[in-house]
């Protein structure tokens, strides 16, 4: 068999963990074999606010292979929310069954135990429950005068607005929104949990090993040190694995009363009940420019929903305060409590919805001024985050748009809409720009070197989790990279709470993290290893040599990385920029994504392939924000009318372009040694305005209400002339 010799950071390789993927082998939370397991389902509410008045577990009980219905009557006391409004954290608690109050349609109130998943699915159905119901606040209209200011960073003000909108010789105040969505990974959320002698050892998919066992061992009064989480491969998450869900506690609850390892799988449906959302966004923005385009004012004002008894908001605002030279600025997050289950991380979160406000806003302002909005960018262009008041690590912002313009093609583009036409077609160019914050955290790792004859092979440890975006492969070529050895001789083991601890996957701080913290683990064996025979750091030896001059055919190191106080005096941020080629139908209002161009600065890219996969994600479900995604609330009784993939539209092949991606070359040394930014998020941002600039560029009618569906573009009115 041909040995493959591409090894170390930069290289396009597949991925080392994909042949287990894809034969099946790969085992994923509810896979493992756990000897005498149980099953367990959560049964939901039906109504969206009120108490349980009773609650018939008999038939249920009766049932054959039924070992136990838990409810609020003989559940175990857990740790509770100790004030009205608890901040949904990623080391929130997640009490479950600890009193009658419902606040939400489709919340647990209940969890059957049995032989077989059949039987506790059907089980189920036979628990017997009735409310006193009250009228549940669903509607965000309603309940404006509800809403409140969610800590004291919701709001920021830099300079003067008002002043800074007399001043404007053009003005825009226009409103933005968009809708709840849903994360929808492929793997459902799923955990198998052994609850022994108060120790707990459980597969769950969760995202942040570390704050997880936090979460869970607060909620139960137990020590961290006696929660194991193990999870090698998660099928997906997009934020929401992040959080602990009440799954885990029942599971967990359920174990510990049965003596049984549980195993528990949220259903399709509870995944849009149980397992949190992007929250719906209305964002009112007002914007002000001179003759010459210089912004004078930016104000981003969002109003959210959040649940009567948890806190979560969008930080929708904060792109707002970084990513143009505007000297006077506001910005304010508002939220209303409604009986819905509370809002959680999305990809990219307050980004993706934010930046449809401003980029959209943007635009609008760049065509009052009958300025090109690249131009128009270009010219609000900073190397300071106004917002901190410090200078970027690096930005390369006009440099993306520039390189994107002249790749996609945008001299062809016509400022006048309607103006590009092929038949029935309407034809439109788009553009945004895009940033995300590019974070570096505390990471350790471990690594073992194993001499055997003249190979070195590497095994390296830490509690990083992979969610599809190809951890294991970039650790494998760091770690080829820093010991120079073949990629082949590295193995990666990720996924144990018990392993040397990082920020687990999200925000985009995984790569950056975990790459560091394998470089450091290296770079420490090959120093310690030089020490113990006082040979020079600067000598350049293999490491197969420095193991035989110590006589040891086996050796461990481990290592730590976080921030330099040179990083936490700048601002370290991704940059992207998205073109746009829509097709408009104007007699039918159907459109087509004709191609895409984004280009991104996001540091080093450690393996271009993945890379490139991890960008045309986060294109597709900016797409899915503008072509269909949109989770409907029942107008009178509060439950998801969306509740299913049947129902709830995300985009599919023949909704995609022709897709280009590009990154620029870039190492921010300031970032982080290795000069690595994060991209997975990067991908999805701006997306949607970019897509409805172009629906602009095509027809002249502005769409600022996200899904964008030919019903709403015909109610505009294609014809010309019409309002």
């Amino acid at each position: 068999m041909k040995t493959i010799k591409a090894s170390g950071v930069g290289n396009p390789i597949d991925r080392i963990e994909g042949h287990l993927k894809v034969t099946g082998k790969a085992k994923y939370a509810s896979e493992f074999p756990v000897e005498n397991m149980v099953y367990a389902q959560g049964v939901n509410s039906t109504i969206a606010k009120g108490k349980i008045t009773s609650i018939d577990t008999t038939a249920a009980e009766n049932l054959e292979g039924v070992l136990a219905v838990i409810t609020y009557k003989n559940a175990e006391k857990l740790k509770n929310y100790t004030k009205e409004m608890t901040d949904f954290s990623l080391t929130t608690i997640a009490p479950v069954f600890q009193d009658r109050q419902v606040y939400y349609y489709g919340q647990y109130i209940a969890c059957v135990v049995a032989e077989t998943f059949e039987q506790a699915q059907y089980a189920c159905r036979l628990v017997k429950v009735t409310y006193e119901e009250e009228t549940p606040d669903i509607h965000l209209d309603k309940n404006k005068s509800k809403a409140y200011k969610p800590g004291d960073s919701a709001d920021f003000t830099r300079g003067d607005m008002e002043a800074g909108m007399r001043e404007a010789h053009v003005t825009l105040e226009e409103t933005y929104t968009t809708p709840i969505e849903h994360q929808q990974p492929m793997e459902l959320h799923a955990a198998i949990v052994s609850w022994n002698n108060a120790e707990v050892k459980m597969y769950a998919n969760q995202q942040i090993l570390d704050q997880a066992t936090t979460s869970i061992s607060e909620t139960f009064n137990i020590p961290k040190e006696d929660v194991q989480i193990i999870t090698p491969y998660i099928g997906g998450g997009f934020g929401s694995k992040l959080n602990v869900f009440k799954h885990i506690t029942m599971a967990t609850m359920a174990s510990k009363m049965i003596g049984r390892p549980v195993q528990i799988t949220v259903t399709r449906q509870q995944m849009f009940t149980n397992t949190g959302m992007r929250q719906f966004d209305e964002q009112k923005m007002r914007l002000g420019a001179k003759k010459d385009g210089s912004l004078t004012a930016l104000a981003h004002h969002t109003t959210s929903h959040t649940a009567k008894n948890l806190q979560y908001f969008e930080a929708c605002g904060n792109v707002s305060k970084m990513l143009y030279k505007t000297p006077n600025n506001a910005v304010t997050h508002r939220l209303i409590p409604l009986n819905i289950q509370c809002p959680s991380s999305m990809r990219a979160p307050g980004e993706a919805t934010g930046s449809f406000a401003l980029e959209s806003a943007i635009d609008e302002l760049a065509w009052k001024l009958k300025m090109d909005p690249i131009d128009f960018r270009i010219k609000n262009d900073t190397q300071v985050d106004m917002g901190e008041d410090k200078p970027f690590s690096s930005r390369l912002l006009k440099e993306c748009l520039r390189i994107g313009a002249d790749k996609f093609g945008w001299e062809k583009r016509k400022m006048q809409p309607r103006t590009n036409k092929n038949g029935n077609w309407l034809i439109g160019y788009g553009v945004s720009a895009a940033s995300r914050r590019a974070p570096y955290m505390k990471t350790s790792a471990k690594v073992a070197l194993e001499l055997k004859q003249n190979a070195v092979n590497a095994n390296l440890k830490m509690d990083a989790t992979d969610i599809g975006t190809g951890t294991y492969t970039i650790v494998a070529q760091t770690v080829s990279e820093y010991l120079s050895i073949p990629v082949e001789n590295v193995i990666v083991e990720i996924g144990d709470s018990e392993f040397p601890v990082t920020p687990g996957s999200g925000g985009s701080w995984g790569a950056a993290s975990y790459c560091n913290g394998a470089r450091k683990a290296c770079e420490n064996a090959i120093a310690e290893l030089k020490k113990k025979q006082n040979i020079a750091e600067s000598e350049e030896i293999e490491i197969a040599e420095l193991l035989r001059q110590n006589n040891l055919s086996s050796f461990e190191a481990e290592g730590t990385v976080e921030p330099s106080e040179e990083y936490k005096k700048h601002s370290v941020f991704s940059f992207g920029a998205n073109f746009t080629e829509v097709w408009v139908d104007k007699d039918t209002g159907m459109y087509r994504i004709k191609r895409m161009v984004n280009v991104g600065s996001a540091g080093k890219i450690l393996n271009p392939k993945t890379a490139y996969g991890q960008i045309i994600g986060g294109l597709t479900m900016g797409a899915g924000m503008v072509i269909a995604e949109r989770t409907q609330v029942e107008p009178n009784y509060g439950n998801f009318i969306t509740r299913t993939l049947a129902d709830y539209h995300v985009p599919v092949n023949l909704d995609l372009a022709n897709i280009d991606v590009i990154f620029l070359p870039e190492e921010d040394k300031i970032a982080n040694e290795m000069g690595i930014k994060g991209i997975g998020e990067l991908g999805i941002i701006s997306v949607a305005a970019s897509i409805a600039n172009a629906i602009f560029n095509a027809t002249g009618k502005r769409m600022r209400d996200l899904p964008i569906t030919p019903e709403k573009l015909i109610e505009a009115g294609l014809e010309p002339g019409v309002a």
